[in-house]
């Protein structure tokens, strides 16, 4: 023990001149306050709590988009996805458009081992497999969601898949996720690497281990807090690998969920309001850490910033020069957690999908209906977004909305839609919503949606 403890004081005293590792851990539909860290009292996480204890916390941190596929095409692209069409949820048989760069392409050009881990859904086709899109090795599934447990007969988007090939698993997909990333670390002893690691974990189907089911029997979310307590375990593995190989202290790692937590996967978003798919803090404000012990200091931070950071900020971490043809929405996050920049590291972030959209300028947020209307909203006194101040402050309205008609102007249209009964359930939760009220339904299952009136 006292050898590798020398060892790695050895490598820590070198390695703040050394490239960084650089770790995503992208976690599915979490609930804002569904760890430890973020307030949970009832959900056990202390392997992902010591994470967000070594590094830093942040409490304004959003998501590009509220539903999955969107939200992960903004990480991966470091560019709002409405740049190239990527706006709706699924991938419209389409998926990244073909002169797309993404982060695994400009690590991979710059010498870097690149890695992706678990859920994909960023297209199925041979032009948008992981392998064709910067990452050296994919493990893991093309699809949305999938079981948590082997399936007989999977289809080729659902089976989980090294580089193409089918792999036949025994035993619980965050599991298997969770040791694969452990090899990959393993066998990226000589160089850097760059790793995707993307768990479908607290996605539904709400499928769990049978001992965390007994661990949990008598928790009001038993399935959450036993599908939680995987997801925790697992990214204990990951840390401990990269402690016990000396590497930990030079690896940047972020921590967060694609989007809000989902209406139907037992969830918790606190006070803030709505949820996955909708364009209130619910849907989009997210559980963010970043930790890099060699380079920053514990801390919490309270400036708005954006999972689109995450591109441009590795960059900079890896002293990689941005390829000059290459456009990034996203801003260094380094001097800002560094105390070198006081101020906000975005002023304006804004929101799409289709006909519902959003704009945060400082404390103010836009919120706009096609065919309805808008609310306008105060975060800093009203962050459960309840009192609309659009009629008592109309220069503000004015204003978001001007800048967001210029925002607009420089996306290109959707390149596919969602199935119409999809988009008139949020054109629904968006109405309803936007007048305080409980929407009658939430998705397409429900009872309600069948007996009602079309975009009521």
């Amino acid at each position: 023990m006292f050898l590798l403890l020398f060892a790695c004081k050895s490598k820590t005293e070198i390695s703040k001149s050394e490239p960084p590792n650089i770790i995503i851990i992208l976690v599915d539909d979490a609930g804002y306050v569904d760890f430890g860290f973020m307030g949970s009292k009832d959900l056990e996480t202390p392997n992902i709590d010591a994470l967000a204890k070594s590094g830093v916390v942040f409490t304004d941190a959003h998501v590009s988009a509220t539903v999955c596929a969107p939200s992960r095409a903004g990480l991966i692209t470091g560019k709002y996805q409405q740049r190239f069409g990527f706006e709706a949820n699924g991938t419209g048989g389409i998926g990244l458009s073909d002169d797309v760069v993404t982060m695994a392409d400009v690590f991979k050009t710059n010498g870097y081992n690149t890695y992706a881990l678990g859920k994909w859904h960023l297209g199925e086709d041979a032009s948008d497999h992981p392998n064709n899109r910067g990452f050296d090795e994919f493990y893991g599934f093309l699809a949305g969601s999938r079981s948590y447990f082997p399936l007989e007969n999977p289809s080729k988007a659902q089976m989980l898949q090294h580089n193409g090939k089918r792999v036949v698993f025994e035993g619980y997909m965050t599991d298997v996720l969770g040791d694969q990333s452990v090899n990959y670390i393993q066998e990226s002893a000589d160089k850097p690497f760059f790793m995707y690691l993307s768990y479908n974990a607290v996605h539904t189907p709400m499928h769990a281990k049978v001992e965390h089911l007994k661990k949990f029997k008598y928790h009001p979310r038993k399935e959450l807090a036993s599908m939680t307590w995987s997801l925790d375990e697992n990214i204990g593995k990951l840390i401990k690998e990269l402690e016990d190989s000396c590497k930990r202290n030079n690896t940047l790692i972020y921590f967060l969920s694609d989007n809000g937590g989902a209406h139907n996967n037992q969830s918790f978003v606190g006070t803030l309001k709505g949820w996955k798919g909708n364009k209130f803090e619910g849907g989009h404000r997210v559980p963010f850490v970043m930790s890099w012990p060699n380079h920053l200091q514990p801390k919490t931070f309270d400036g708005l910033t954006s999972s689109l950071d995450i591109f441009t900020t590795s960059l900079s971490a890896s002293g990689i020069e941005k390829p000059k043809d290459l456009t990034l929405d996203g801003v260094n996050l380094l001097p800002f957690l560094k105390n070198e920049k006081q101020v906000n590291p975005h002023e304006v972030l804004f929101w799409r999908k289709l006909d519902e959209s959003a704009v945060r300028r400082d404390d103010s947020k836009l919120i706009q209906l096609e065919g309805y209307g808008s609310v306008l909203y105060d975060l800093n006194l009203d962050l459960g977004e309840t009192k609309d101040i659009s009629l008592i402050n109309t220069n503000k309205l004015q204003e978001l909305q001007t800048q967001y008609k210029k925002w607009e102007a420089t996306l290109v249209a959707p390149l596919w839609d969602e199935s119409k009964p999809w988009m008139e359930v949020t054109y629904h939760i968006h109405k309803q919503l936007m007048q305080n009220k409980e929407p009658d339904y939430k998705d397409i299952w429900s009872p309600a949606f069948k007996n009602r009136n079309e975009f009521d």
